[in-house]
């Protein structure tokens, strides 16, 4: 991957106009100018990916093993359920503050501290003795697993802009879509040759090399005189600037509720696989194979339209398959019973364009506020996993009864982002001449 010259602009197209590239200008010109470009952009995304993966690992590992800790801690379905819902509400918290936190300390101090916290937390989810104390670490978990995520996007997009930027970030999503798929599948496998506390102990291996790679390869990109003042005044400010931005909700929502179609499956999977398809915990392939295929093929496909596509048409694109996927799935379990593999079938292409979506979408996101990108990364990130905990605790329990009451909430899911999209062009619009100075994004 080449480096960006200067003259490269955000998304910059032959079908741009001269005062459209100016907005990009805009949006690019807090790149930190010290900041050094990495050498090897491909060994970058890899370590920026196996810092993604810690998230999916978190909750894709351990979901095979649900009936193992209810039988050993002697609880309940819902109880156990409960413990991916106090991960998602506590990952969703504290994603607000990584990237506010790596705005004023760096983001390589960040990361490694949150990675270490990782570490204590996954060993004593695998000393627990009692589902209250599960509950609590599974919080320590959440509150330190996606540091790595959310200053991941700030650290691309403080090294890159433009098509590179999204050539690198869709290469992160290709690598780090390994992790849904091999996740339930290992986690099947521990919990059948093992326990479901060997899980924990695995987190805890992993997440011990990431903070050795980290300490020796992971760069850091924000120089000292670039960084914002850590105080409640200063951060009152930015998250005002941000939550009280249109434009931010309407495209960080769209992102936010393709991804909550997609995570609604993976939240009902102990159900859909096991009660609706009859497989066994070491099948878990059945469903995370196809997802992770769609999702590597869709960055994929990112990956070599960055540049020569529009943004918005490229979005549209990926909408396409949303929308298919949604009403195909929705068809199928109205008139058939369950079945493979039709039943998975459709995931597949939802995951592609969702993953076609996604990428572009974001960039955006954090050009609406190029000096605070870091807050951006994690106001994002919040909205997205917020509406993950809610599908979690309460869409997929109260849908996975009925496979097709999960299609026709996936499906509901990827209309309303939809309807954000064309919301937010709408806005940006109608807006342009009087838009925030700090919401000049490129114009789709």
């Amino acid at each position: 991957m080449r480096s960006p010259s200067p003259a490269v602009l955000p998304f910059s197209h032959p079908t741009m106009t001269t005062a459209d590239q100016g907005l990009t200008t805009a949006a690019d010109s807090s790149r930190p100018a010290s900041a050094k470009q990495p050498s090897a952009p491909g060994g970058l995304a890899f370590l920026l990916a196996a810092l993604a993966m810690l998230g999916p690992f978190s909750v894709d590992t351990y979901l095979p093993a649900f009936p193992a800790i209810e039988a050993s801690l002697h609880t309940t379905p819902i109880q156990v359920q409960q413990t991916l819902t106090a991960y998602m509400f506590s990952f969703a918290v504290m994603i607000l503050w990584h990237g506010a936190l790596s705005d004023a300390f760096g983001r390589r101090n960040i990361i490694i501290g949150s990675l270490a916290v990782f570490c204590v937390a996954s060993l004593g989810c695998a000393a627990v003795h009692s589902i209250e104390y599960l509950w609590a670490f599974r919080v320590l978990q959440g509150v330190s697993a996606g540091a790595g995520v959310v200053i991941g996007r700030a650290i691309i997009r403080d090294l890159y802009s433009g098509p590179d930027a999204a050539r690198l970030l869709s290469l992160v999503t290709m690598i780090f879509s390994v992790a849904p798929a091999l996740a339930p599948i290992l986690g099947g496998w521990i919990v059948k040759i093992l326990d479901w506390r060997s899980i924990f102990l695995f987190l805890f291996l992993y997440t011990a090399v990431l903070i050795w790679a980290c300490y020796k390869r992971l760069p850091e990109s924000l120089p000292v005189h670039l960084r914002q003042p850590f105080s409640p005044r200063v951060l009152m400010v930015n998250y005002k600037r941000v939550f009280g931005s249109p434009l931010f909700h309407l495209k960080a929502g769209t992102v936010a509720f393709n991804f909550a179609g997609l995570f609604l499956y993976v939240a009902a999977a102990p159900v859909f696989l096991t009660r609706h398809l009859g497989l066994g915990p070491d099948q878990f392939a059945w469903q995370f194979v196809p997802t992770v295929v769609g999702i590597f093929l869709g960055a994929l496909t990112v990956n070599r339209l960055a540049g020569s596509m529009a943004v918005g048409r490229q979005v549209l694109i990926g909408f396409a398959f949303l929308i298919g996927a949604g009403l195909f799935n929705l068809a199928y379990h109205a008139f058939l019973p369950p079945a493979l593999p039709w039943s998975v079938m459709p995931l597949f292409f939802y995951a592609f364009g969702m993953s076609v979506v996604a990428p572009g979408v974001t960039l955006l996101v954090l050009d609406l506020f190029p000096d605070i990108r870091g807050l951006v990364a994690s106001c994002q990130s919040f909205t997205q996993t917020m509406l993950a905990a809610v599908v979690s605790g309460v869409v997929a329990p109260f849908l996975s009864h009925s496979v097709l009451w999960l299609a026709a909430g996936q499906l509901a899911f990827t209309v309303i982002a939809l309807c954000l999209w064309m919301g937010g062009r709408s806005y940006h619009l109608a807006h342009k001449d009087n838009v925030n100075a700090w919401e000049t994004v490129p114009v789709e």
